[in-house]
């Protein structure tokens, strides 16, 4: 019987489907497993071979945590809210949740043909309002919470109120607005209800609040920072400006330090970890207010607060700078000056926050006219804007030394702003920073003599000795934009009172499901696209929603017509998955209390600064409020490589349609074109006439041949649709099977590095697996045989030094040199002529999480009734690694002539006997008798002549 992996793949998916053979029991008193990988965005493109990387490594180590006993919850399911299918909608008019559907059925259909071994009855939509009614009520959570830096954690808006109510919040140490104001129980007890409603908007965890956003008018849309790229959208290219809009924000930073000391308990890659923490940003420093001085034009003082690490340096501030977005740039910025920093404002909008940031070589600013009087002098400091300055990050507001920062002093030098003349024409660069500020102190007349450390204690003690200062410890880590101007996300569970004010739905009435609308544009008013929806208001008396026109502002509200980012459903989909089917939960205090949190976790390094940050965030928040019962969700995270695919280009002589084979092209005036390089074969030869069927602008091409042939270059990068270097799945299992795709992509090597994809590499693993079929089919007709008789030694050695390598690989993930084993063992067994039960029925347990469909159709040749999935895993025994023989290097007069395999427990006197008969040994001395033979039992032989 020949190895048909068509008929044996499809008929183990269909048992394993029929059983739910991968069903994670509930309840239990197995010891659990959690194993999970980041859940996929269903696009229409479909799985290409460097997806399932990660989802085949952890599917390995969950099928080898159930053959060890562990009851295994691996879940999948689908990330379906989001802006592609949405700008697939407005193209073509189809709703986003049919074809997200479609999307899903492909996705499902490739995801089984690969042998996972999910629990499909766990599956989770986070379009599905069974599933956001959740992203809802963890929202309502938030905005009923504040956090209370004297506990440390977040609790109930209640108890603020009751804070308030009895004391107001003099020397209350709380998450808030920097610009709250201080008041008393007696103030707070007269507010009316909207004014308490908003101040406490001002500690709410989740909060409205007017941001600067990454706004995109052809999306119609704010973005992540991550979601721009060079001053456009990643999606599409269309231009991205900086704008103020009001938003629903999330009080992250009220979690900034836990996010960080949370890292040191968790086994997390540490470029992730590095990521994490450099975005946080802790810095310790002093917060310094400079008072802006009075004119004519402005006569009102304000204050800029600036953050700075080195408040030892104030005395070397030349001039300050504004983020051009700074809300006190309009109001101190003189009539001269008017024109040229609009100008500068409006061009800055136009440039994103990591355009910015990663521009560290132009100067670029505009002087408001006004000045700013040095808090400890008092002498008049010019205050500029400049966009090197971040409105979110910090204050929006910098002290600039050019003594101790390049950028200030390229700055002071680029505008002629007066530098002190200890330190004109000397770069940062030239001299060491010490020994300039030390000049700083002793030209200050302030202080003199003094380390950085204690100058730095002594100035902020000046500093609040005037007011105009303190100590502090700053983040760079900003509130979390929570609002998008989509229509294909979470709806909030918000309407608006007569003033403005939101209020939440009842818990009862979740979930607030999305509405039917016309256009998935944003409407002509330019509201978010639910303003399309004609029955989108808020009943209060009847609990449900209503048609706009009965909208009052008495019994009947507005709802909100912005909707959640993509990260809010991702943000706690591993909770879900533990308790998914439960409507009265999130999840219930039995499965939480069992499955507790996720063991091993494999994703992408790329979603460091977003799912991972964030989704920690909910978890702590979650974590404080009592519902889950740790603070981080997943002890063990594994970042998974790229597989890359390789491209193939084509030259195309400018100007013209004529394209020129590889060969040709040097040395003439070519543009590289990317080509489909499935119509390239492994000789680079591309198929010009399935070209001209491809795309249209080929059909009239010229293309100049080299011998006949037109060559293509190649370059291995990222596997990507737009490059045209995708491999499809299903046509790699069509001619190979699952299992050597299984193999092959963890063959290629470290899971945690990227590898290029080569198809050819396939037919070595396909090979590799019809000799391991063959191991257990002997016979002219191949049919299945195996013995129950005693194995060799030499088969029970190989057998357990590969279960004990296999087993120590798949401990470290290290599945490359796992797959390795199993060839080696395979060959070995095969030389050995195995056929014995004992070996080859533990084998195939081994290598199941490998090549499931073959192990089980193994399995039931072997006289199995039950399923493979939880059979025993195979002990090993070091006793058969036990070596009973020695291969002696046999020695005359101390050079090596021949070796010989003898017992290592004869004795020297026997040893000595067995060399000594040995032919080769006899022809060596040729009759003659030597002096005398040397003996080290377990080592050498030498004979001396």
């Amino acid at each position: 019987m020949f190895y048909d992996h068509k008929e044996i793949e499809a008929k183990w998916q269909k048992y394993w489907a029929d059983r739910q053979t991968f069903k994670a029991e509930w309840p239990s008193e197995k010891p659990k497993f959690y194993a999970l990988t980041m859940f996929p965005y269903p696009s229409g493109a479909g799985l290409h071979v460097g997806h399932p990387l990660g989802y085949i490594a952890c599917d390995i180590y969950a099928r080898f945590k159930r053959h060890q006993g562990f009851n295994v919850l691996q879940p999948m399911g689908y990330d379906s809210f989001g802006l592609p299918a949405e700008q697939y909608a407005i193209q073509t008019g189809q709703h986003p949740a049919l074809t997200t559907e479609v999307n899903i059925n492909r996705y499902r259909e490739q995801l089984d043909a690969l042998g996972f071994s999910y629990d499909w009855s766990r599956e989770v939509r986070t379009s599905r309002p069974a599933y956001y009614k959740w992203t809802q009520w963890i929202f309502m959570q938030l905005f009923d919470s504040w956090y209370n830096r004297e506990t440390d954690r977040a609790e109930p808006i209640s108890t603020l109120v009751a804070r308030f109510e009895a004391g107001g919040n003099q020397g209350l140490d709380a998450a808030c607005d920097a610009d709250t104001p201080i008041f008393t129980a007696t103030q707070w007890n007269a507010y009316t209800a909207a004014e308490r409603q908003r101040m406490l908007l001002r500690y709410r965890l989740t909060y409205l609040a007017e941001a600067e956003v990454n706004w995109c008018p052809e999306l119609g849309t704010v973005l992540a920072n991550d979601e721009v790229v060079n001053g456009v959208s990643e999606r599409g290219g269309f231009p991205v400006v900086r704008k103020k809009m009001t938003q629903w924000s999330m009080r992250i930073t009220a979690y900034a330090q836990r996010l960080l000391d949370g890292l040191d308990r968790i086994d997390w890659p540490q470029p992730l970890k590095d990521a994490q923490t450099n975005w946080i940003g802790r810095s310790v420093g002093a917060s310094v207010v400079f008072k802006t001085q009075p004119t004519a034009h402005q006569p009102d003082t304000f204050d800029i607060e600036v953050f700075t690490t080195r408040p030892d340096t104030i005395f070397g501030v030349s001039f300050m700078t504004l983020a051009p977005e700074h809300e006190l740039v309009e109001k101190i910025t003189t009539p001269e000056q008017a024109r040229a920093v609009q100008d500068y404002v409006a061009a800055s909008a136009r440039r994103s926050e990591r355009e910015r940031m990663a521009d560290v070589k132009t100067v670029s600013g505009v002087f408001t006219g006004a000045y700013a009087a040095h808090p400890l002098t008092g002498e008049p400091v010019p205050v500029w804007i400049g966009d090197y300055v971040l409105a979110g990050y910090g204050t929006g507001a910098v002290m600039a030394v050019p003594c101790g920062d390049q950028r200030d002093f390229d700055f002071a030098r680029h505008f002629g702003i007066p530098i002190p003349n200890i330190f004109e024409g000397v770069s940062v660069e030239e001299e060491a920073y010490e020994d300039k500020q030390n000049a700083v102190i002793a030209n200050s007349g302030f202080i003199s003599g003094l380390g950085q450390k204690e100058a730095a204690r002594q100035v902020i003690a000046a500093l609040e000795e005037k007011g105009l200062g303190r100590g502090t410890i700053n983040y760079r880590l900003r509130d979390a934009v929570f609002s998008r101007q989509r229509y294909w996300g979470e709806p909030f569970p918000v309407y608006y009172d007569a003033e403005g004010l939101p209020h939440l739905l009842p818990e009862h009435c979740l979930p607030l499901e999305l509405p039917e609308v016309e256009k998935y544009l944003p409407t002509e008013t330019g509201e978010p696209p639910l303003g399309n929806a004609t029955r989108w208001a808020w009943d209060a008396q009847a609990e449900a929603v209503t048609d706009n026109a009965r909208i009052d502002h008495k019994t009947v509200f507005p709802l909100e017509l912005n909707t959640m980012p993509g990260w809010a459903g991702s943000s706690q989909y591993f909770n879900r998955y533990m308790d998914p089917r439960n409507d009265q939960a999130l999840v219930s205090p039995e499965a939480i209390g069992y499955w507790k949190d996720v063991d091993v976790y494999i994703g992408g390094s790329e979603h460091a600064t977003g799912h991972l940050l964030y989704s920690r965030f909910w978890q702590k928040f979650m974590f404080d409020r009592g519902w889950v019962p740790v603070d981080e969700y997943a002890q063990k995270l594994i970042n998974q490589g790229m597989i890359l695919g390789t491209s193939a280009f084509i030259h195309r002589r400018s100007g013209t349609q004529t394209y020129l084979s590889s060969g040709l092209a040097k040395g003439e005036q070519t543009e590289p074109i990317r080509v489909d390089a499935n119509l390239v074969n492994a000789s680079n030869e591309l198929d010009t006439e399935a070209l001209r069927s491809w795309q249209p602008q080929y059909a009239e091409a010229e293309f100049l041949s080299e011998n006949g042939v037109f060559k293509v270059d190649r370059e291995v990068e990222k596997m990507s649709k737009s490059k045209y270097n995708v491999v499809n799945p299903d046509q790699i299992c069509e001619e190979y099977g699952a299992d050597a795709l299984r193999l092959y992509e963890m063959f290629l090597g470290p899971l945690e590095q990227s590898k290029p994809w080569n198809t050819a590499g396939l037919s070595g693993v396909y090979s590799f697996l019809k000799k391991l079929w063959r191991l257990y089919h002997q016979g002219p007709d191949r049919s299945f045989e195996v013995l129950d008789g005693e194995p060799s030694a030499e088969s029970l050695k190989t057998l357990h030094k590969t279960i004990k390598k296999v087993t120590e690989d798949i401990q470290e993930f290290s599945f490359n040199t796992s797959v390795s084993s199993f060839m080696i063992c395979v060959n070995e067994l095969t030389a050995q002529n195995c056929r014995e039960r004992a070996v080859l029925e533990p084998l195939a347990v081994l290598i199941e999480p490998y090549a499931p469909h073959m192990a089980e159709e193994l399995w039931q040749k072997l006289g199995h009734q039950d399923s493979i999935a939880r059979a025993p895993y195979p002990a090993f025994n070091p006793d058969f690694l036990v070596e009973s023989t020695k291969e002696y290097p046999i020695s005359f007069n101390g050079k090596l002539r021949f070796t010989m395999e003898l017992p290592l427990d004869l004795s020297k006197d026997e040893l000595e006997a067995r060399v000594m008969a040995d032919a080769r040994t006899q022809e060596q001395l040729q009759g003659r008798t030597p002096k005398k033979v040397i003996v080290v039992p377990g080592r050498i032989v030498n004979i001396v002549g």
